[in-house]
């Protein structure tokens, strides 16, 4: 038992790992460069999503969300914390898919459909009182 619940902690220990580098490539794709991050503030909901709150070498501070889902980012002005971070992800990806589903673009109104069903769950997640520790 105690070595199957090891390989769990490890198993969610390299998820995590993965996507801290999934959020690194992201933000480098954007131009930014991760200096470190900020374990405290930062939340993981193995396997279905983190939330980072990445220090840029600028010094600067972002959200970074990644998981089974878009990896996206967020100036840190956007939220106080990873919960709020992860409502006003929500509302941002409600408002990019109504515009994407008004394109007449197929491949376009297919990523807004899942845009769509990962912004209702992370709205979801955002209610839950217990994912949050409140």
């Amino acid at each position: 038992m105690t070595e199957q619940k090891q390989m769990t902690e490890t198993a969610q220990q390299q998820w995590v790992r993965e996507q801290y580098q999934s959020a690194t490539k992201y933000l480098a794709t954007k131009g930014l460069v991760t200096d470190s991050v900020v374990v405290e503030d930062s939340r993981y909901l193995v396997p279905v999503l983190a939330v980072w709150k990445l220090k840029m070498l600028d010094g600067t501070f972002f959200w970074v969300i990644s998981g089974d889902l878009p990896t996206d980012h967020n100036a840190i002005e956007v939220a106080p914390n990873a919960r709020e971070a992860v409502r006003h992800f929500s509302l941002k990806w409600q408002m990019q898919a109504e515009n994407l589903l008004n394109t007449g673009d197929k491949e376009q109104e297919e990523f807004a459909k899942l845009l769509i069903s990962r912004a209702e769950g992370l709205y979801g997640m955002h209610q839950q009182e217990k994912l949050w520790g409140v």
